[in-house]
């Protein structure tokens, strides 16, 4: 497989061959009730059929493959309403952004891709309270599928405590959404859920796994695609527990404060890493299973 990136106006393509197998939007204009940020949109296997929704009108800000954060110390890097303890999901005035600030490298070899990028968040008041180092590798995978390592450095620069939570660590059980999510097409609703360790389907919410898959199927090309998110074995926030749901539209999520709060001090450092592996077929558990333990970190 053979990979080349392009550069256009605020964003980045990475081709295999003719195509397009996903594109990196990191500058937007987005309503700031959105919580602005770069995100992945269109992400297509190798036979070219997009495996991600886009602004759906349920919730406007997925977009695509996110770095997000629902709850830091009472600020929304997530985009929408805040979860408020004993009253619900409220409009508040906390709605922050993740802004682009410079490539540090962009290099492409014959079947490899490498990105890296500074990134600063900033809160709905205008303070910064993040400095990222994003960094992302589009390889080949074998198996009509490829393969997407995400990795983020999160240091607080604020000077105080964040304290990084969910909805879930604010009074709303199951719901522990935060950090990176992948949002599914429409198609992909009511889709299959496989996990390490013979686990699997939609009660895979809240609980913790290795790894996680999404199976699902188009509309009008007659295929299945799979997504294999693989979570990174030196996590500092593992073990994760996943937010998954196939209803009533499909969303994984690698969470990194599902039932408790992560605290990063000030001037420290988050470390998280990911693997995404986009495959243009239904797999099994057989073949996930093969995959994970022959492809390491």
């Amino acid at each position: 497989m053979t990979l080349q990136i392009d550069r256009m106006d605020g964003a980045l393509s990475v081709w295999a061959g003719d195509v397009e197998i996903l594109r990196y939007v990191y500058e937007q204009k987005a309503d700031p009730f959105e919580g602005p940020k770069p995100y992945l949109h269109p992400v297509r296997t190798l036979a070219g059929d997009v495996v991600t929704g886009y602004r759906p009108h349920d919730h406007r800000w997925h977009k695509g493959i996110q770095m997000t954060a629902s709850h830091v110390s009472g600020e929304n890097f997530w985009g929408g309403g805040s979860y408020v303890r004993d009253e619900g999901y409220v409009d508040l005035p906390n709605v922050g952004s993740m802004r682009h600030e410079e490539f540090t490298e962009l290099w492409t070899g014959d079947d490899r891709v490498e990105v890296a990028e500074r990134l600063g968040w900033h809160t709905q008041a205008g303070e910064r309270w993040v400095d990222e180092i994003r960094s992302m590798t589009v390889a080949d995978a074998g198996d009509v599928s490829w393969a997407l390592d995400f990795r983020t450095r999160l240091t607080n620069v604020c000077g105080q405590p964040l304290d990084f939570g969910s909805p879930t660590t604010n009074g709303r059980p199951m719901a522990g959404y935060t950090g990176l999510f992948w949002r599914g097409p429409r198609a992909f609703t009511g889709g299959e859920v496989i996990a390490a360790d013979d686990q699997g389907g939609p009660e895979m919410m809240g609980r913790p796994a290795r790894w996680l898959a999404y199976v699902g199927r188009h509309d009008e090309v007659d295929r299945c695609s799979t997504l294999l998110f693989i979570d990174g074995p030196d996590n500092k926030a593992a073990p994760t527990h996943w937010f998954v749901r196939n209803e009533p539209f499909a969303a994984v999520n690698p969470s990194l404060a599902f039932h408790q709060e992560y605290v990063l001090g000030p001037g420290h450092t988050l470390d998280l890493r990911y693997r995404i592996v986009v495959a243009a077929a239904a797999w099994d558990r057989e073949r996930l299973d093969w995959y994970v333990r022959t492809h390491p970190w």
